[in-house]
């Protein structure tokens, strides 16, 4: 689903310039790194980096911002232009903000800061007005230089329809966000510093309750919906996720998936303008929360503001396949174990066998019988959990290293492609030869048979259920 209308962006724009060396040796004097080989990598930061984002996602941006007349503006202008955002400027005269971090080694050793004093906004152009009305959604990114403030514009946002959501990032220094904004993303520190600014009561300090980090950011949530009269307020929790607060009620948490973190600029942009055109496109406030923090975490992981001077972000890093997985173990010299089975309906019997399998050596692969391969084996009407779902349970379990699905009768040929080590079969199957064993022996694999929990299969499952569906008074007759 797309958006009936642009992504609006409207806030403060900076110019963030990377400034990248090689640090190998001390200054004579005095006991400072010395950088070589500097390195220039500009981009436009604040509004203008959550624009850039949105465009370069593919989505139609028109950014409303106030640029100094200056080198630093016209630099940002020209780099959102290439990437197809349409600028329309607040008449300023004030200087374009230039943020500059001097960095080595992905970390930073010193931040420049000029342009720092706002000037003043004169007007807000008369195209802004119906640019905000047709607008698909609308994100405020306040970084606190009076965009924001200009009350001709704050009343624009305030009389928008309910149909265009606004989403509002907002920044210490900045405004309130206006009425009825369908969201509010502050971070977690941001949160509970403007909830003691409002002097806001928090929830779970009023009911005496412990306090610990996720309480507090849920009492702080809480306690802004009803000062802003928002919708609900997201507060992003870094490398934990975010949490959404509708005012009453338990909040809803999103984790974040793990990801390996260098340079976290501009993950609340990313968070931002991800759930802006979530909601845009129609999703519900949760789903576009869910969107975002996924979106935010692939931005971390592919380098942060460093998979933007590319021109595109770059690719976060899949996980290993499982016959990547296999590979590296054996290379390293592990021990690679295989099972396989429907794992429909999982249970304690499939627990205890893949627990059994994983001890067996130092990673376990589970080869799963895809839809059709099931259907085949267990007849028409089962599956009764699809191959996806049935992969991602199994692969939350601690024991469990990698799912590969197979479509075949059995798994010979995935065999064939992983070579562990160890087939583990569970059951009791003592003394029986089993079609994947000839494939086993041409590289040394070897098949060993694990005890199964006695009583517990699927296909009791099932039958007992179907049992329960039948009416009391005509059980007796089925038993």
């Amino acid at each position: 689903m797309t958006a009936p209308g642009p992504l609006v962006v409207v806030g403060d724009t900076l110019l963030d310039i990377d400034l990248e060396g090689h640090a190998g040796r001390l200054a004579p004097d005095a006991p400072v790194p010395v950088l070589d080989d500097l390195v220039e990598h500009p981009r436009p930061g604040g509004a203008g980096l959550a624009a850039l984002m949105a465009a370069r996602d593919g989505h139609e941006v028109v950014l409303v911002t106030a640029l100094g007349d200056d080198e630093a503006g016209h630099r940002v202008a020209e780099l959102l232009e290439a990437d197809g955002v349409r600028l329309v400027s607040l008449p300023s005269d004030g200087p374009t903000p230039v943020k500059k971090r001097v960095r080595s080694g992905g970390q930073s050793l010193l931040r420049l800061d000029s342009g720092s004093t706002p000037g003043t906004i004169r007007g807000v152009p008369e195209e802004v007005a119906g640019l905000l009305a047709g607008a698909g959604a609308v994100l405020v990114a306040d970084y606190g230089r009076g965009v924001t403030a200009v009350p001709d514009l704050r009343e624009l946002l305030a009389g928008l329809p309910q149909r265009v959501p606004v989403v509002w990032d907002p920044h210490p220094r900045g405004s309130a966000p206006v009425p009825g904004c369908r969201l509010v993303t502050p971070n977690r520190s941001e949160a509970a510093g403007f909830a003691a600014a409002l002097d806001l009561p928090s929830r779970s300090r009023a009911r005496g309750d412990r306090s610990t980090p996720l309480a507090d950011a849920a009492g702080h949530a809480d306690a802004l919906v009803t000062a802003w009269s928002a919708q609900g307020v997201a507060v992003t929790l870094s490398e934990t996720g975010a949490l959404l607060s509708y005012g009453s009620g338990a909040p809803v948490v999103t984790p974040a998936p793990p990801v390996h973190c260098v340079d976290p600029c501009g993950a609340g942009d990313r968070f931002a303008a991800s759930v802006a055109l979530a909601l845009g496109a129609g999703s519900v406030t949760v789903e576009a929360v869910q969107r975002a923090v996924a979106d935010a975490a692939a931005y971390v992981a592919a380098g942060g503001p460093a998979s933007l001077t590319a021109g595109r972000a770059l690719p976060v890093p899949e996980p290993l396949s499982a016959e990547d997985l296999a590979a590296v173990v054996s290379r390293q010299g592990g021990t690679v174990v295989a099972t396989g089975g429907c794992f429909d309906l999982l249970h304690a019997g499939h627990v205890a066998t893949l627990r059994a399998a994983r001890q067996l050596g130092d990673c376990l692969v589970v080869c799963l019988n895809s839809d059709a391969s099931v259907r085949r084996l267990k007849g028409p009407s089962r599956p009764l959990v699809p191959a996806p779902d049935r992969a991602r349970v199994l692969e939350a379990l601690e024991c469990v290293d990698a799912v590969v699905v197979f479509d075949e009768d059995t798994p010979t040929e995935v065999l064939r492609r992983l070579r562990p080590h160890v087939w583990a079969k569970g059951g009791d199957y003592a003394g029986v030869e089993f079609p994947e064993s000839a494939a086993l022996e041409t590289w040394g694999g070897q098949t060993v048979v694990l005890p199964y929990l006695q009583g517990r299969s699927t296909t009791a499952l099932v039958q007992r259920g179907a049992r329960d569906d039948i009416p009391d008074d005509t059980k007796e007759l089925s038993r």
